[in-house]
């Protein structure tokens, strides 16, 4: 195996085909995420942004394309990071590889992955957690997708097309519009969204100047096989929910959904899903990826089918490696202990929310002094758990 490591921006036309030619032949890799354009996006925005390009020999076919973030000198994480919502190798057929030896030939000791996507064996020895990511299966259309849902049992359909109806005469004409270019719909969506995050005392992610960056660059991708996808509902002309999210030909990625608040009783996230079903179906898109549902009651009532992603970490056999597990794993082990004990992640959930309220009360947003602190029951936690779960929230909090 020959390994190139570059950075995304330094890709060939004949690289960038060889990458579409890889996705198009593997559905499973068609995800948005795993696109070269999301890679170049994100080179655009931070400086340790790579890709190892595979090949048999020097000068041979290309064979796969391994997109990393470097997060220290020998360690890396998926390209995008925790925002990443797909993530491994993309790669020709048949492709054989020792996941340990890419990380050596990359100069890496570590890679860890979030939202593994499957269909990447080399990486399997080394998950360490599973969950089923909720989709939206549209391959026989809009009105197939809704009649599976009815045929489990649910009502989901019906409820919120009632409660459409209901905005409509409550508020106003309820209007729908899948691909907006609008930036101050974008700018709104962000707003609302970094609200959220901090009402549920989670980290605000557009507080980082180069996540703004990124999705302003993204918005502004609009190609056939890869696009940034900003969909918006309104009432009486009055925005009531909004989406911003990824797709290929193949795949719609739900990134960073969100509604007003004052709506909440239309249920106006579900209407704008819906929407975006029946919209996304029309144009030949076959799948909503909603990402893994727990915690999620919206994504558990509209999905239809689902699939394993996983999380874990490769390390190789060196002091690297070794010195990497020593800083990372207590806290996975923690982190873990809360994930799958569902009474202390309700607490944890419950903690962080009663902490989100207390900070949306204040102007200070830093941590509260400890006599608060133990008000909020962030004392009932182990030190340090206070953020396990931001940590759970990789995976489903956007």
């Amino acid at each position: 195996m020959h390994v190139t490591v570059v950075r995304p921006r330094e890709l060939g036309e004949a690289e960038l085909s060889a990458w579409r030619k890889m996705q198009n032949d593997r559905p499973r890799l068609a995800n948005p995420f795993m696109s070269a354009g999301y890679a170049r996006a994100v080179d655009q925005v931070i400086d340790g942004a790579r890709v190892a390009v595979l090949s048999e020999r020097p000068g041979g076919d290309v064979t796969g394309f391994f997109p990393f973030e470097l997060t220290g000198r020998r360690s890396a994480a998926a390209i995008g990071g925790w925002l990443s919502l797909g993530q491994g190798l993309v790669h020709a057929p048949g492709l054989d590889l020792d996941a340990r030896e890419l990380l050596r030939a990359c100069g890496l000791a570590a890679w860890g992955f979030g939202t593994l996507l499957p269909g990447q064996p080399w990486f399997e020895p080394y998950v360490g957690k599973r969950l089923d990511s909720a989709v939206i299966d549209l391959t026989g259309g809009f009105d197939a997708y809704t009649a599976s849902l009815k045929a489990k049992g649910s009502k989901v359909v019906k409820q919120t097309r009632y409660k459409e109806r209901k905005l409509g005469r409550d508020v106003g004409e309820v209007r729908f519009e899948f691909d907006v270019r609008d930036d101050a719909s974008l700018a709104l969506v962000r707003r609302w969204k970094s609200d959220q995050y901090r009402a549920m005392g989670r980290a605000d992610r557009f507080a980082k100047p180069w996540v703004v960056d990124l999705v302003d660059r993204l918005h502004a991708t609009h190609e056939d096989a890869f696009a940034g996808s900003l969909s918006m509902l309104y009432a009486d002309g009055r925005p009531v929910a909004g989406h911003f999210g990824l797709r290929s030909a193949r795949t719609l990625v739900t990134w960073f959904p969100v509604y007003d608040p004052e709506f909440a009783k239309y249920s106006p996230g579900l209407v704008l899903h819906l929407h975006m079903a029946e919209q996304a179906a029309a144009l030949g898109v076959q799948e909503i990826d909603m990402g893994p549902a727990v915690g999620w009651r919206y994504k558990q009532e509209l999905q239809n089918h689902s699939f394993p992603v996983a999380e874990g970490v490769v390390r190789t056999r060196s002091a690297a490696g070794a010195a990497h597990w020593m800083r990372h794993e207590p806290v996975t082990r923690a982190r873990e202990t809360v994930l799958n004990n569902p009474r202390l992640y309700a607490m944890a959930d419950r903690t962080m929310r009663r902490y989100g309220q207390w900070r949306s009360r204040r102007s200070d947003t830093g941590p509260p002094p400890a006599k608060t602190r133990r008000h909020l029951g962030l004392g009932l936690l182990p030190a340090g758990a206070e953020s396990l779960p931001e940590s759970a929230a990789t995976f489903c909090l956007f």
